[in-house]
């Protein structure tokens, strides 16, 4: 038996002749950058995601890219943000000139640790404290970070807070949705996401109108009115293409995050009967609503073997992240020791992804554990 990793077949042809009747008016239209797809798409998502404001860009990456440029992060500037996340978190601050500062991990959720956060803080020097302007935790796998102590943190110490919500799109933290608590939320509509596009995309939320009108504008090179220039941006514009999809896509996303969290308990029905909960850790529903963009299990060591067996039985596995950032190469200036974070350590050493996607059957799920339960059987 197959089991992929993702297959988004399954989800094209559920969706296919709604796509090829939205391509073939834009292509009549020939109207390919912004226009009123990205405009509708906008509305579309803040209203998903309970915010006033929505401005579409060309990545997830740019959307952290233009957020901080928009709230004027510079050279020296630092930036608190989790240690274990996707390279653009950290990448987009150091872009800017700024100083990426790492925090660890909470064990069970791994995200950005409130306690350790605060803790980093107190341990700076005063000039270290005062540089330190802004802070981005990162919803990772599709549920949120612990917002409500973030938030108090950061109003304590005067922080802008921007949501790295790429993985979490519909997620919720005590009735708020990802990307509505911060100054301004950054999504990724890269097409392996639970709402994703035919290729790159993304969006920032916001409940600002001013910092709305800033994104806007900074979107198209800083220029306003056209070919005029009060600041300088850059070309972080949404296509017409991927808007038009993502705005089919959007309409069957609570039909596809439903059916994650039933293959989520379906999982845990299997792990348990086969005798696993003692050895794999599964992951927790610790917010209101985890929509698991990704499955992540931790186990008790030998990761590297059984992803080596389950890909041998066919079924696809992914290892997200196996470096965390403070240990990268291109961080080395930053004088990071390795020991140093160590709940992200011990994740990026001991977690593994599992296909968790709408389409998976039963008997797929069934396969996974039943090949996880021979591996552990056998050593």
């Amino acid at each position: 038996m197959k089991v992929p990793l993702l297959d988004l077949k399954g989800q094209y042809k559920a969706i296919k002749e709604e796509v090829l009747n939205v391509t073939e008016q834009i292509y009549e239209s020939q109207y390919f950058i912004l226009g009123p797809h990205v405009q509708a798409l906008e509305e579309q998502i803040a209203k998903y995601c309970q915010t006033a404001h929505a401005v579409g860009v060309s990545s997830g990456s740019d959307a952290l890219l233009l957020s901080l440029m928009a709230a004027d992060i510079r050279p020296g500037d630092r930036v608190l943000t989790t240690t274990y996340t996707f390279f653009a978190t950290a990448g987009c601050i150091a872009r800017l000139g700024a100083i990426p500062v790492f925090v660890d991990i909470d064990a069970d959720t791994f995200n950005i640790d409130p306690g350790h956060m605060a803790g980093v803080i107190e341990n700076m020097t005063r000039d270290e404290r005062s540089s330190v302007k802004a802070v981005i935790p990162v919803h990772l796998y599709g549920q949120c970070a612990d917002m409500e102590p973030i938030l108090e943190i950061a109003a304590e110490h005067d922080l802008i807070v921007i949501e790295d919500a790429a993985q979490a799109i519909g997620s919720e933290y005590r009735g708020k949705r990802a990307g509505s608590m911060g100054l301004c939320g950054c999504f990724s509509f890269f097409p392996s996401k639970n709402l994703g596009a035919f290729g790159d995309g993304g969006i920032i939320t916001t409940d600002s109108d001013e910092f709305f009108e800033k994104l806007k504008i900074l979107r198209g090179h800083g220029s306003h009115p056209k070919y005029y220039h009060k600041l300088v941006g850059g070309n972080f514009r949404l296509d017409a293409l991927q808007a038009a999809i993502v705005s089919i896509k959007l309409k069957h996303l609570d039909d596809w995050t439903a059916k994650r969290r039933k293959n989520v308990v379906l999982y845990g029905s299997l792990f348990t009967s086969e005798g696993l909960t003692d050895i794999v850790k599964l992951p927790l529903d610790i917010q209101d609503r985890h929509i698991y963009n990704q499955f992540v299990v931790m186990l008790p060591g030998q990761r590297d073997a059984l992803r080596r067996f389950l890909g041998e039985a066919g079924i696809g596995t992914e290892v997200y992240y196996p470096v965390p950032m403070h240990l990268q190469e291109c961080f080395d200036y930053l004088d990071c020791k390795k020991g140093g974070f160590p709940v992200a350590e011990n994740a990026a050493s001991n977690s593994l992804a599992l296909p968790i996607y709408p389409e998976l059957t039963d008997a797929q799920l069934a396969y996974v554990v039943e090949k996880i339960k021979a591996f552990y059987d056998a050593v």
